[in-house]
């Protein structure tokens, strides 16, 4: 018998919203008002909702709970599979935390088609939610697929000048990786018998089956995070969106490619993870290094942000193909880090939009003088972003170079150029806007943070501070999770390889 438990009702409460907002009718200004305020009080719900599964969350526990399970396709053995684990819960966390930051973003900035912004915004937090508490790969494809169709809207119809294009742009980047990804899990299914993600981890396939499928996976979470050299949509996606489109963009969409590698490619394909871990190494160095190089020449503040999202992930997996405890933790920790800070940076940067409608970097200068306030908090975000001790970003850093110097020192050393050259462009970045020669009265005349954008801002800067300080409160509760992973990964490639071409050493790296 269903029942409809904390992750269903989670996960399509935004729906609700979006039934109401339908039933809305009236002049424009009303119509507009009230969308907005059943948008904002509904992620309110959805978030109150995820705050109670974080507190009911069983930290010690490496199993999935909150899981419901019901018949979906019968005769095809596919289910309405649902639960959590300590990889997926944050995750969870910061799309119903992100989505009301969203809505308060647009409260003034979308003044056209108040209504369907807003459903467009719902839609896309339930299929966020969904894509991290799926545990049947149709509901995940479903779920995983879902996502670009609101984000192609709200790119598309609420974006700048060259909307259109940068909106095809990310449709077709992440629709053609998919169609891979859908080929594969087909072929998952054919070998199995089964679309249950639990047991296509404990009945991993050949191994040379193995290779083809992982790249099948590879190709679509690889465009999603985005990896060099398919990264090509993210910087014309997040120039052309509106600056709630960034920041759901950068702070919850992008993860879902990492999210992917640690709940298909390392559980399903361990052989294949193996074996190409270096080729992801090198992506990741070049990534980190390269993107970092193109951010520093940056003229615009949302390119820039955006060039330095690929950096980061770059962290990311080069800290989960170590597979090692740190390198694992580091790169959940850095998504989860990053999707905090860019996010926020995004929002100051639409904060100048607003007010000058440029994002042009010497365009701006000198802002201290009549924005102490902004360029305070801007100030915060900056040093996250590059790492600072005592912010969040420094944890995520620190942990996967940590893991990438027990599997290879070089990579390490490659990597860890990327964290001078972050500090240089962002830096740059602030002393231009925020110190910088004040060549435009327009920008010295513009007024500083309003309540909203303060409290809004404020709001990320408690979580980002937090983590930096105690994050146990993230680690404690992932650690089972990926200790179970990293164990059964390791025991995977031992069965595989007679216990003669893999060595698990003692702190997990891979010793061939």
């Amino acid at each position: 018998m269903f029942e409809f438990s904390l992750l269903s009702a989670m996960t399509f409460l935004p729906l609700a919203g979006v039934v109401i907002i339908l039933f809305i009718r009236g002049e424009q200004e009303y119509v507009a008002r009230n969308s907005r305020y059943v948008a904002l009080f509904t992620s309110v719900f959805t978030f109150a909702f995820g705050l109670f599964m974080f507190l009911q969350f069983d930290s010690a526990s490496a199993e999935f709970q909150f899981v419901e399970k019901s018949n979906w396709f019968k005769p095809f053995g596919i289910s309405y599979h649902m639960g959590v684990d300590g990889i997926s819960l944050f995750f969870i966390l910061l799309s119903v935390f992100l989505t009301p930051i969203c809505i308060l973003a647009s409260w003034e900035s979308i003044k056209v088609r108040v209504k369907e912004y807003m459903i467009a915004f719902l839609v896309l937090e339930t299929f966020m939610i969904g894509t991290f508490c799926a545990l049947d790969t149709v509901l995940f494809y479903t779920f995983f697929e879902g996502v670009l169709i609101p984000m192609f809207l709200i790119i598309g119809i609420w974006g700048g000048q060259r909307r259109v294009y940068a909106s095809y742009k990310f449709f077709l980047y992440t629709l053609l990786g998919s169609v891979l990804m859908l080929l594969a899990l087909l072929t998952l299914y054919a070998q199995v018998g089964s679309t249950d993600i639990i047991v296509l981890m404990d009945n991993p396939v050949a191994r040379d089956l193995q290779m083809w499928l992982w790249l099948a996976f590879f190709a679509s979470f690889a465009v999603k995070m985005p990896m060099w050299p398919v990264h090509t949509w993210l910087p014309d996606a997040h120039v052309e969106a509106p600056t709630a489109g960034s920041v759901i963009l950068a702070g919850v969409l992008l993860k879902m490619g990492g999210y992917g590698f640690l709940r298909f490619s390392l559980p399903m394909f361990p052989e294949a993870s193996l074996f190409f871990a270096p080729m992801v190494y090198w992506l990741s160095i070049i990534a980190i290094i390269y993107t970092s190089l193109i951010a520093l020449v940056q003229e615009d503040m949302k390119k820039l942000i955006a060039y330095s999202s690929v950096a980061h992930m770059g962290f990311v997996t080069l800290g989960i193909f170590t597979a090692t405890t740190q390198g694992v933790e580091g790169g959940i920790f850095q998504m989860l880090s990053h999707g905090l800070i860019s996010a926020a940076l995004f929002l100051c940067v639409g904060v100048l939009y607003d007010r000058l409608h440029t994002r042009e970097i010497l365009r701006y200068g000198g802002l201290v003088k009549n924005m102490p306030k902004y360029a305070t908090v801007f100030m915060i975000f900056v040093l996250g972003s590059v790492g600072l001790p005592g912010t969040s970003g420094f944890i995520g850093e620190f942990l996967s170079l940590l893991g990438a110097f027990q599997v290879d020192m070089l990579i390490a050393a490659l990597a860890s150029i990327g964290v001078v050259l972050g500090a240089a462009y962002m830096l740059i970045l602030y002393r231009r806007v925020i110190f910088g020669v004040q060549v435009n009265k327009d920008a010295a005349g513009m007024p500083d943070l309003n309540n909203r954008e303060y409290g809004i801002l404020l709001s990320i800067i408690v979580l980002v501070l937090w983590l930096g300080l105690f994050p146990n409160v993230v680690l404690d509760r992932v650690s089972p999770s990926v200790d179970k992973l990293l164990t059964e990964y390791h025991s995977k490639l031992e069965v595989a390889a007679g216990f003669g071409n893999v060595i698990v050493g003692v702190e997990g790296e891979q010793v061939k």
